[in-house]
């Protein structure tokens, strides 16, 4: 897999209406994660440790509606492997949404 490929991300919303982000492992264990939505923008950065912010772009309008009334995101973040059936959740945390 190329690594800009490991940069890719996913949002997934499940029947509660409750959001999910999906991201290959980073460097390092997360810390006081926390997130900041731009609607305007279409975009958020997540802070997963002080002083490593991650730019989230293009995220679409019904991610942003999902979590109008959230106070938390929960991040899982998948083992970087050749093979999608080797993928594993590395590390599975809450960030807290900023307003």
């Amino acid at each position: 897999m190329d690594e800009k490929e490991f940069e890719t991300f996913d949002f997934m919303v499940n029947d509660e209406d409750e959001v999910m982000l999906l991201m290959y492992e980073r460097e390092g264990e997360p810390l006081e994660a926390k997130i900041t939505l731009s609607p305007e923008d279409n975009s958020a950065i997540l802070v997963r440790r002080p002083g490593e912010e991650i730019l989230l772009s293009d995220i679409s309008n019904d991610i942003f509606d999902s979590l109008a009334e959230a106070d938390k995101l929960l991040v899982c973040e998948l083992n970087r492997v050749e093979d999608e059936d080797d993928t594993e959740i590395v590390h599975a945390y809450e960030a807290d949404i900023q307003d």
